[in-house]
Parts: C-alpha cells; sequence; structure tokens
C-alpha cells in the first residue's frame, strides 16, 4: 500500500506539471503570475524571459521534445511490448499498426510544418481580402496590422510567434513549429487524428498484453500475505503493484499513452466541433468574450445583438472547406 501511495503522489505531480505547461503554452503571463508563488523575486525576472523566449518566440524546443517522447514510447514498445505479444502470438496486422499510423503522423506532421499556412503578403493580399466577408464583431473592416502594415482580412490574425498575418488563422501550434491557417489547416487535422489513433493503438495492444498475462498466469484466482501475515485474496490493488513491479517499464508507458489519448481525443472531438461549425480556434476564443449577447462596437449603446457565426454553410460544406479551402471564384460563384 506504501508503494501505491507513492506512485499516486507521482502520478499527481506528473498531472500537475502537465497542467502548468498547458497555462503556460495558453499564456505566458498568466504562468509567470502562477509561478511567482513558488519562485523567489529574484528569479521571477529571468523565468518570464524564459517563458517569453519558451512562448512566444519560434523555437524547435517543443519540436525536439515531440520527437523524443516518441522515440521513448515506441522504443518501448519495440523493446518489450512487441516481442512479448509476438511471443503470445498476437495478429502480426494488429502489432504494426502502430508503425503505420507513425508512418502516417510523421508525414502530415512535415506537411503541416513546412506548408504556407496562408501568410498574407503585399502581392495576395488584394484576392484574399475579397474570400470572406467582415461579420462586424470578431472582424472589423478597415483594420490595418500595425506590423505588417496590411488591412486585416475577415478571418486572419497577425501571429506574433511568425511576425506574420495569417488567412484565416486558428492559432500557432508550439509542436509543429508552425501557424495553423488555411492552407495547412486539414494536415494538422491529419496530424492530430494520427497522433491519437497512434496513442489509441499502443494502449490498446499494451493493455491487451497485460490483460492476457493476468489470464494465463491465473493470478487473480490466488492469494497473499500481507503485512500482518494474513492471507489475502489478490485484488486490483495488489494486482497494479505486481505488474508494476514485474514489468514496470510497459506500465509507465501504458499510464503515459491513456493519459495522452484522452487528453489529444478531447481535442481531437474540440477540433472536429470547430470544423463542422466552421470555426477557427481563434474565433472560438473571442467569441466566448461577448457571451450570450454583446453591444456591438460603433452602434448605439441600447442595440445588443447575439453573436452568430455568418461562416457556416452546413456540415458537409464546412468539412470540404478544411481540405480545400475557399478561393475568391469560389465565392463569386455562390454569390
Amino acid at each position: 500500500m506504501d508503494f501505491l501511495t507513492l506512485f499516486v503522489v507521482y502520478l499527481c505531480f506528473v498531472l500537475a506539471a502537465g497542467a502548468l505547461l498547458c497555462l503556460c503554452s495558453a499564456r505566458s503571463d498568466s504562468a509567470s503570475q502562477v509561478l511567482s508563488f513558488v519562485i523567489p523575486t529574484q528569479l521571477q525576472r529571468v523565468t518570464h524571459r524564459v517563458l517569453h523566449r519558451l512562448f512566444h518566440t519560434r523555437s524547435r524546443l517543443f519540436v525536439v521534445l515531440h520527437a523524443a517522447l516518441q522515440a521513448a514510447v515506441y522504443g518501448e514498445y519495440s523493446w518489450e511490448v512487441f516481442v512479448y505479444c509476438w511471443e503470445l502470438q498476437f495478429h502480426l496486422l494488429l502489432l504494426l499498426l502502430p508503425y503505420l499510423l507513425l508512418a502516417g503522423n510523421v508525414a502530415c506532421f512535415l506537411l503541416c510544418s513546412r506548408a504556407d499556412p496562408g501568410i498574407i503578403t503585399k502581392s495576395n493580399h488584394a484576392s484574399l481580402v475579397k474570400v470572406y466577408v467582415y461579420d462586424g464583431v470578431l472582424f472589423q473592416k478597415g483594420l490595418v496590422c500595425p506590423t505588417c502594415h496590411v488591412e486585416k482580412p475577415a478571418r486572419s490574425k497577425h501571429c506574433s510567434f511568425c511576425g506574420t498575418c495569417v488567412h484565416r488563422f486558428d492559432h500557432h501550434c508550439v509542436w509543429v513549429n508552425n501557424c495553423i491557417g488555411a492552407s495547412n489547416a486539414k494536415y494538422f487535422f491529419l496530424y492530430l487524428l494520427t497522433l491519437t489513433a497512434m496513442a489509441a493503438a499502443i494502449a490498446v495492444i499494451t493493455a491487451a498484453f497485460l490483460t492476457q498475462v493476468v489470464l494465463l498466469s491465473s493470478m487473480m484466482q490466488g492469494t497473499y500475505i500481507d503485512d500482518q501475515g494474513q492471507e489475502q485474496a489478490v485484488g486490483i490493488l495488489f494486482l497494479i503493484q505486481h505488474l508494476f513491479l514485474t514489468f514496470p517499464r510497459i506500465v509507465f508507458m501504458l499510464g503515459f499513452v491513456v493519459l495522452l489519448t484522452l487528453v489529444l481525443g478531447a481535442y481531437c472531438c474540440f477540433s472536429l466541433y470547430l470544423a463542422l461549425t466552421n470555426q477557427t480556434s481563434n474565433e472560438w476564443y473571442k467569441s466566448r468574450r461577448y457571451g450570450r449577447s454583446h453591444q456591438l462596437p460603433l452602434q448605439p449603446s441600447d442595440r445588443q445583438v447575439v453573436y452568430k457565426n455568418i461562416y457556416s454553410k452546413g456540415i458537409w460544406m464546412n468539412l470540404k472547406e478544411i481540405f480545400k479551402p475557399c478561393t475568391v471564384l469560389e465565392r463569386k460563384k455562390k454569390m
């Protein structure tokens, strides 16, 4: 039981560190405020600079971390899980599925990270500004980007990471070190989908292996002597401890990929919701500020409106726009 207590404490520490990392990636100012409670005043300025460099400038640090985590998981899967499952006569196609998903994920990653997300330049500005109409709430006509010195097209945003305005801006992804915009949104969606499938496939195969080990050993029908010298039936807690002591790296990997599957699965569902409703992460976040109703800018103070997404064209057309971004010619045909 002492072992399980330490294991739970360790797990809570990992989850807390992950939550803090998510907070930092979302907004370094908020992270600095949180860290100010645990970091001496003398180090807060240095901490703020480090956070700003990590989360407000383009860096390959998270790309390297991404590759290292994948290498660690697949190294453990290939070194132990694959070998044990092969000895237990698991189907070969099932064991090769994570490698097939890895190949697809690497391809989507390279396309997403190297593709032009839809950078707005002086040469393409005139055409991009005509693709989407201004909704008058989230996007106002006539606003000029102070950095790029061009009028912001509807659904665009200036990325502080890349220093450019991006057409149909979604967000800047530190894991691929690139913005997600109109031109590479499809690659990011497939990258996220294959990454989730990879984690889920490894989790299922690893869990199936451990389950098979327990069934073949008939451990659940056995007994053990506790610290008081009493004979006890094998329960879930004892089983977890036994598996952890027998296969420590496999159990740690299983816990990691299960947590990763849950997080990525939730993000996949959110991304699918945005795609089906023709919203970007930037638009969804900005629309939350308005709540159920908000006064329109430059309108009489007594006039209130409910924010409405004017870019949605139906589920099928919305999903199609992800894989085939809307152009000026297509918009003229629809009009």
